[in-house]
């Protein structure tokens, strides 16, 4: 009977075993499917991204001011007006002044208010700005047609659109690469350079 007795105690302990086993599998089989079912974190702080350039704020342009100098007609007296165009820095002096006496060749745009005593068709073969001054070189048609009224304004024209980024600039004047000396039929004397100093001083408007 002992024998009996001893023979079935072995299998209820080994079932309590294995039963104990699979419930701790059982339990370790949850835990890791539990945590692999929590979201992700991690130790790392957050860094912030440093904005993109486009989100950056803009960084404002220096800009350079030229002005065109037209006439306007007063009853006996003639005044000059000017408009002002801007550039961005990174514009040259050159390609400013070029731009400059592109729309003064051209005319003004509203003719019935301002006018223009350079001749039309007249062209733009050089400009260089240069530690000296300006320099600037016409086309023949520059010198034809007009008075002495018309030659004055003219050369005031050229002489302020010119030195209108540095109004102490020296101006030096040719046509045909040929520097000018007398201006017009009349005889207008063009010194060389031109300043507005100089203009002032000789020329009446």
């Amino acid at each position: 009977m002992q024998n009996g007795k001893q023979h079935n105690r072995f299998p209820l302990t080994w079932i309590a075993g294995i039963a104990g086993i699979i419930f701790a599998l059982g339990g370790t089989t949850w835990w890791l499917t539990s945590y692999w079912d929590q979201p992700a974190t991690r130790d790392n702080p957050t860094v912030e991204k440093s904005p993109t350039h486009s989100q950056k704020e803009p960084i404002s342009q220096i800009q350079e001011q030229v002005a065109i100098y037209w006439l306007n007609p007063t009853g006996t007296n003639i005044e000059l007006v000017h408009k002002t165009l801007s550039f961005p820095s990174s514009v040259t002096p050159d390609g400013i002044l070029e731009s400059a006496f592109s729309q003064l060749l051209a005319g003004p745009s509203n003719s019935a208010d301002y006018t223009t005593t350079i001749p039309e068709g007249t062209q733009l073969l050089a400009l260089v700005t240069t530690e000296e001054g300006v320099k600037v070189d016409f086309s023949q048609e520059f010198v034809t047609g007009g008075g002495s009224a018309s030659m004055t304004s003219r050369l005031a024209q050229v002489v302020y659109t010119a030195t209108s980024l540095d109004s102490e600039s020296k101006v030096w004047i040719s046509v045909e690469g040929e520097p000018l000396e007398i201006l017009g039929g009349e005889g207008i004397t063009v010194s060389q350079p031109m300043t507005r100093q100089e203009f002032q001083e000789h020329f009446t408007l």
